[in-house]
C-alpha cells in the first residue's frame, strides 16, 4: 500500500502503524513531533495501535527552537 508523508509517497506494508512508519522513515518516536493523519491529530499514546490505510496522508510537524 502507499501513504503520503509530508508530500512524499512511501510504499509500506498493509496495516502499518504510525510508530512503525516512523521507524521505517527513521524518525522513531523523536521528542517534539506531532502527527496528523488525514488532517486529524493523533495523540502520541495512540501511535503504536493506530494502523494506517492505503492513500492516507500523514503530516509530521517538528517543533524547533529559536527566536
Amino acid at each position: 500500500m502507499e501513504v503520503l508523508v509530508n508530500n512524499k509517497l512511501y510504499a509500506v506494508q498493509q496495516g502499518i502503524t504510525i510508530a512503525a512508519l516512523l521507524q521505517f522513515i527513521q524518525l522513531s518516536a523523536q521528542k517534539g513531533i506531532a502527527i496528523a493523519v488525514n488532517n486529524q491529530v493523533v495523540p502520541k499514546n495512540n501511535w503504536d495501535q493506530q494502523p494506517l490505510q492505503n492513500a492516507d496522508s500523514i503530516t509530521i510537524i517538528r517543533a524547533t527552537q529559536g527566536g
